[in-house]
């Protein structure tokens, strides 16, 4: 195996998720958080990471000693990039067994862990299910060493942890980033994860977990694309790309009784959110669930319809990357004649994109803030 010191990480890349030159596969709290973490544990088990973006944290544990790492990563691409960083370092070569282990967020990640390496995420929901699981099945003198830009950080987060942990303190701050050290975990706080919201207004329930975009709500542009479902083509069988809680695929499935619903997502929070809510709607029969990067478990030309609200920011940018991959998978997925129903944010003017990559787009409504286009695919 190939060792590489902390201070050089100009190897590590985000590839197969979006590169930029804006885009980084690293930042300085991720130097901080393993900077302040001091001396590892010697346990087989004892270090969990979660939040890695694309590998930094993990492979910075491994070059610090840890024989292995237990790993949670919300998306899919964020494994494929550990594992394709990890691979360029010559980890795992001629057979070698991988000194991390991905895991679900859930209590095998943490159970018995001494420390917790965090990237701060920027969902107060998302940190307080982390905050829960830690505190409720660690180790009782674990430590939760949670780093980020400081520009995205809150006094909120403090409360957030202080809410699972009896200590919570803030590090100085060093090239723009600081991190929270949590100790004394909470034994009798009751974990409340998932929530769930009822939505008399659409008919629908919402269950979120903390990572999901828009939590429990429903947010504008959404319930824009839902007041269009009786506009979309017929078709034995639809698909929700990018589900995030699995609004329109439930709401695709109880408007239409005999449609079958493919509900895709690469966020690990987005797919248990989704099997949740199909599940609370009474449509769980008829909404499959999968984990993926975009539509790569669908055949070439098969699709008659796929839904999308699209993401609008790759990490903290705000960034059209994610968005032209996603639609140029469409083109690949949609059969000829098959349509593309999308809402996006107005300033972002997808239109011109989407008439390129898919074909003839029309303005179904607009207002300031978001459009609604539905796309039909070229012959």
């Amino acid at each position: 195996m190939t060792t590489t010191s902390l201070d050089d990480w100009d190897d590590l890349r985000r590839w197969p998720d979006v590169e930029a030159p804006n885009l980084q596969a690293w930042d300085a709290s991720d130097r901080l958080v393993l900077d302040e973490a001091g001396p590892l544990p010697d346990g087989r088990d004892d270090v969990v990471v979660i939040g890695d973006r694309h590998g930094a944290l993990t492979l910075g544990a491994v070059a610090l000693g840890a024989s292995r790492v237990r790993v949670h990563q919300d998306g899919v691409l964020g494994e494929r990039a550990l594992a394709a960083n990890a691979a360029r370092r010559g980890i795992g070569r001629d057979g070698e067994a991988l000194p991390f282990e991905h895991h679900p967020l859930d209590a095998t990640l943490v159970d018995g862990a001494r420390l917790v390496l965090l990237q701060l995420p920027r969902s107060l929901d998302e940190l307080d299910e982390v905050a829960q699981l830690v505190a409720a099945h660690a180790h009782p003198e674990v430590r939760l060493v949670a780093g980020g830009r400081v520009k995205h950080m809150t006094r909120n987060m403090n409360e957030v942890l202080a809410a699972s942990f009896g200590d919570v303190n803030a590090s100085l701050a060093r090239q723009k980033s600081r991190v929270l050290h949590a100790t004394t975990p909470r034994r009798d706080v009751a974990g409340d994860w998932p929530h769930r919201q009822r939505h008399e207004d659409l008919g629908l329930t919402v269950v979120g977990h903390g990572g999901v975009f828009a939590g429990t709500g429903i947010d504008i542009g959404t319930r824009l694309l839902l007041e269009h479902i009786p506009d979309m083509r017929a078709a034995e069988r639809a698909i929700d790309l990018a589900s995030g809680s699995g609004v329109v695929a439930a709401a695709l499935a109880l408007a239409r009784p005999n449609l079958q619903v493919l509900a895709t997502d690469q966020s690990s929070a987005a797919v248990r959110s989704t099997v949740a809510t199909a599940e609370a709607n009474g449509v769980a029969a008829r909404v499959d669930v999968v984990r993926a990067d975009a539509l790569e478990t669908e055949p070439d030309a098969s699709a008659q319809l796929v839904v999308l609200n699209p993401p609008f920011h790759v990490g903290a940018a705000v960034h059209s990357g994610l968005a032209e991959r996603l639609f140029a998978d469409v083109a690949r997925v949609l059969a000829p004649g098959g349509e593309l129903w999308c809402v996006w944010n107005t300033p972002q003017n997808y239109r011109p994109i989407l008439d390129k990559i898919i074909g003839s787009t029309k303005q179904v409504q607009r207002t300031a803030k978001f459009t609604v286009t539905s796309s039909r695919r070229r012959a």
